[in-house]
């Protein structure tokens, strides 16, 4: 007498799990342009790598003897995997199974089991694959009552999980009620373009309250949340796409907080000096230049994952390599709003910051800042209290950063890369141009009544300019030392690749979660 027996249930459970919701519904999920969660995590993960946990974590049915007679799986696949050969946490939502209802038991887990939690304490980052309606009435009527949701088991270990491993989030489907909430519980985060959406209610929901007709992707496409919300960072053709982002971003990343980040072998030298850099600031200050190219003269060749490219679009913010080492880079992007600093950028650069801090990654801002966004919407936005939340991201600053002005640096604004972190030396292009407001508009507001008395009020008010042009160089004011140095902007590369060399060092010693340092996460 041996186990077969239950060896074959055993094995008929698994692919009654496997079979998901039936064929029916996965020809429904495949129509609409969408994986199932099961290919979903095939093609995200290394080939054969996949372990779940709580393969029978289900609904059975028995026949009158007692043998089973099916079973469906609960609407969440999760487990370990690895990704270029690094052990990872994954969470699937599945859509063929109830819409992916968001019975709390199967968000969370039941008894001591959490894959959140496990990802805590083993140390591993951990991917969301979200696909799930949210919550539904249909669970008034199964359990015979209302729930009254809430307590430590169902949000307690997001904290953690944000201060301890890199977590990613992927949008790909229709998200409704507390899924679109873990897309944003997250450092990064991704949606497909056409065929993912979230709300925390759907159209049917807002034409209850509102008497409005609205699609799902006006109410919660990507032209709402990696556009306008901000709440989505990156944008995919589609879930391929998807997975590829996934990888790339986590390539960035370590393990968790105890690590360093990963350096790899880019083949680019250290000491290059791009002479392009010399020519890449116009002498025209009215004039524009692409920041992306610039910064392509200046990181290893082909590193650069943009962060949140349509979104506080005035402001650039990528992850990048420098001599092979993960770095954190942003600027100004003079093209949109003339790199002016906005509402939406002063939020996509704090939490920018903050990630790079909870996972050891130097700094390097490149400035050209003209100065916070002025006018009325600017008002409504909050730019004061945005600007506020940036300032104090900056000045909680452990990793060490670098600040390297390139043209302007105006105005409070302006006036942020100064307090990056304890260990930055602030550098310049000869082309900087710096002060409490630029001069053309100052000479406008002091001397307005001047101008306005004068026979020609515009040759007027070109001649106050040109008697301040000589104290704008910046040469006079590194002679007060208000600028540390000032160097040729083909140095660039190699004086940033010493500094993240260097930066190790200080990361070396600061490993673990920010609180160890004094800051609380």
């Amino acid at each position: 007498m041996n186990w077969q027996p239950e060896i074959d249930e055993m094995n008929a459970r698994r692919t009654m799990a496997e079979a998901m919701g039936g064929e029916e519904e996965v020809a429904r999920q495949h129509g609409k342009g969408r994986l199932t969660v099961r290919e979903r995590l095939q093609s995200l993960l290394d080939k054969d790598s996949f372990k779940e946990i709580g393969t029978f974590f289900g609904n059975a049915e028995y026949n009158e003897d007692g043998s089973l007679k099916n079973f469906t799986h609960v609407s969440r696949v999760v487990g370990t995997g690895k990704i270029d050969s690094r052990p990872v946490c994954v969470d699937g939502g599945d859509f063929t199974i109830r819409g992916g209802w968001g019975d709390p038991t199967s968000f969370v887990g039941v008894g001591r089991f959490s894959i959140e939690q496990m990802a805590v304490d083993r140390r591993m980052p951990y991917i969301r694959l979200l696909d799930s309606a949210g919550g539904s009435v249909e669970s008034i009527r199964a359990k015979g009552r209302t729930m009254l949701l809430g307590g430590p088991h169902l949000y307690g270990p997001w904290h953690k999980l944000m201060a301890h491993v890199p977590v990613i989030s992927a949008a790909l489907g229709s998200l409704g009620g507390e899924p679109p909430v873990r897309v944003a519980a997250a450092h990064w985060s991704v949606m497909t373009k056409e065929t993912s959406e979230l709300f925390v209610a759907g159209p049917p929901l807002v034409k209850q309250a509102f008497h409005a007709d609205i699609t799902k992707q006006e109410l919660g496409g990507y032209k709402v949340h990696a556009c306008q919300s901000g709440v989505v960072d990156n944008v995919a053709r589609d879930e391929l796409d998807a997975f590829q982002q996934i990888r790339t971003f986590l390539s960035y990343m370590p393990q968790n907080v105890w690590q360093q980040p990963p350096r790899v072998t880019t083949g680019d030298s250290p000491d290059r000096r791009d002479e392009e850099l010399l020519s890449a600031i116009p002498r025209d200050r009215r004039r524009q230049y692409s920041i992306r190219s610039l910064i392509n003269h200046i990181i290893d060749h082909d590193s650069a994952f943009e962060i949140s490219p349509l979104y506080g679009t005035s402001v650039v913010t990528m992850l990048a390599r420098m001599n092979g080492y993960p770095v954190a880079l942003m600027s100004n992007d003079c093209r949109v709003s003339g790199g002016a600093q906005s509402a939406a950028g002063c939020e996509k650069m704090m939490r920018f910051i903050d990630m790079a801090d909870t996972f050891h990654l130097p700094i390097i801002y490149l400035v050209d800042c003209p100065g916070f966004m002025i006018g009325p919407d600017s008002e409504r936005d909050g730019i004061e209290r945005k600007s506020a939340r940036l300032a104090f991201a900056m000045a909680q600053l452990t990793v060490p950063a670098q600040a390297i002005v390139l043209r302007r640096s105006f105005g409070v604004a302006g006036a942020m890369h100064g307090s990056l972190s304890p260990l930055n030396l602030r550098y310049a292009w000869p082309s900087g141009d710096w002060g409490s407001l630029p001069i053309e508009g100052g000479v406008m507001a002091a001397y307005r009544r001047q101008i306005s008395a004068a026979d020609d009020p515009g040759e007027k008010r070109r001649e106050l300019e040109a008697s301040f042009e000589p104290y704008r160089s910046p040469f006079r004011t590194a002679e007060a030392f208000d600028v540390e140095e000032i160097i040729d902007p083909r140095d660039t590369r190699p004086l940033l690749c010493e500094f993240v060399e260097g930066a190790q060092e200080v990361t070396r010693t600061q490993l673990g979660p920010k609180w160890r340092l004094g800051v609380r996460p």
